[in-house]
């Protein structure tokens, strides 16, 4: 009787212990595909490559270009701009903590794992030049050139969040003249498309609970299915799209 309970013991230790070494293989082996999604996604030199239509938009009163970068190569006047558009759509609503937040967005802007879309107004260019521009798809931008002039920008990578992978906007930022135009909305489903293309498993975004614009057009405007799944602070809420 006592063998009988002794080997029932043992087996259910031998059991347990091939279910540990099971769990923790299929742990192992889920980081690494997650780690090989990402590195992939990383190593794309211009994923607006894949949606050509996504280059241009235009509206009666509108028209723009979009191009690729990278954090690491900006050059002097597009890390300005981006600096100077940051301070006029986000200071008022930081108050007296913009001063500690700007220099951590200054730090955010130039990482190697920066990736942006550069928004360029072009309502002088011709048909030959477009031609030209959309066939650079280099993964940089000279500031204001023969591209136009800079109208936005949308700051994002690919990361973990939850253990799952994502694409995490950092910064959506439209100068105040092109905006209530359609075009934070036509970026925001470039993003989900380029997201779906790197098989990221959701959109991941951070929105101050005061800056009732921006609240306004992720939850009403855009109509995603967004949920809250954490709050950093008090002050502010982070969204993610429902996993495709």
């Amino acid at each position: 009787m006592e063998a009988e309970k002794r080997m029932e013991s043992n087996k259910k230790s031998d059991n347990n212990r091939d279910k540990k070494k099971t769990t923790r293989k299929e742990i192992l082996e889920k980081k690494k595909n997650i780690k090989e999604i990402i590195e992939a996604a990383v190593s794309q030199k211009d994923p607006l490559s894949s949606f050509p239509t996504f280059r241009h938009y235009s509206t009666k009163d509108l028209s723009v270009y979009l191009e690729s970068g990278c954090g690491d190569s900006l050059s002097s006047p597009v890390k300005q701009y981006i600096q100077n558009l940051l301070k006029v759509n986000m200071e008022a609503s930081y108050g007296t903590e913009w001063p500690v937040e700007e220099k951590v967005k200054r730090r955010e802007m130039g990482s190697s794992e920066a990736r942006y879309i550069f928004v360029y107004e072009i309502s002088n260019m011709d048909a030959n030049i477009m031609l030209k521009l959309s066939k650079k798809g280099r993964c940089n931008a000279d500031g204001i050139d023969d591209k136009g002039h800079l109208v936005a920008f949308v700051h994002y990578r690919f990361t973990i969040e939850e253990e799952i992978p994502v694409l995490y906007v950092y910064e959506l930022q439209l100068e105040h003249r092109v905006q209530g135009k359609g075009l934070g909305k036509f970026l925001m489903v470039l993003i989900e498309l380029i997201a779906q293309k790197s098989k990221m498993s959701a959109v991941v975004l951070t929105v101050q609970k005061a800056n009732t614009i921006a609240m306004n057009f992720y939850r009403n405007k855009l109509r995603w299915g967004y949920r809250q799944i954490m709050s950093f602070f008090a002050s502010h809420l982070t969204m993610k799209l429902n996993p495709y």
